[in-house]
């Protein structure tokens, strides 16, 4: 028995699979800067998550501001997540990765879009179904060199 007890004590801690395939922090897996995903379509804003609302998604942390938005998006992530997992989609239509900044978003189309800088924001307004378009047939290849770890 207690030989059991050594065993359980000293086992490794589990450790969850995280993947650059969203923006997220490397060391942490926390992703788009620990932003609540929801707020955006709920609030209209870029809110921070609370710790005490967090799940793993994805390969990711996810945080939320409460309980029902953590619900929401646990339900359907694929439309609370940010596309193309947080990366810039104007970067991504000319073959560049370039993660999105939580600050810089937009929603169109029912989706959200991260940008890495203002210009590609106001860019992606002034054509969003094209520039998706085109971010949508580079995003698997590009994707595809994204490691998970």
């Amino acid at each position: 028995m207690l030989a059991g007890l050594f065993i359980a004590m000293n086992a490794a801690p589990l450790q969850a699979a995280f993947t650059e395939r969203v923006v997220s922090d490397r060391y942490t897996g926390l992703a788009i800067g620990g932003y609540d995903p929801v707020a955006y379509f709920t609030d209209a804003q870029d809110l921070p998550g609370d710790p005490a609302f967090e799940a793993e998604q994805g390969g990711a942390i996810w945080r939320f501001r409460n309980a029902d938005n953590r619900r929401f998006f646990l339900a359907r992530p694929d439309v609370y997540a940010p596309q193309f997992g947080g990366y810039d989609p104007v970067d991504l239509a000319r073959g560049a990765i370039v993660a999105g900044r939580p600050q810089l978003w937009l929603v169109a189309g029912g989706r959200l879009y991260l940008f890495s800088r203002e210009d590609n924001r106001d860019a992606f307004a002034a054509s969003p179904a094209r520039l998706a378009g085109e971010a949508a047939e580079r995003w698997p290849d590009l994707r595809a060199t994204l490691a998970d770890y």
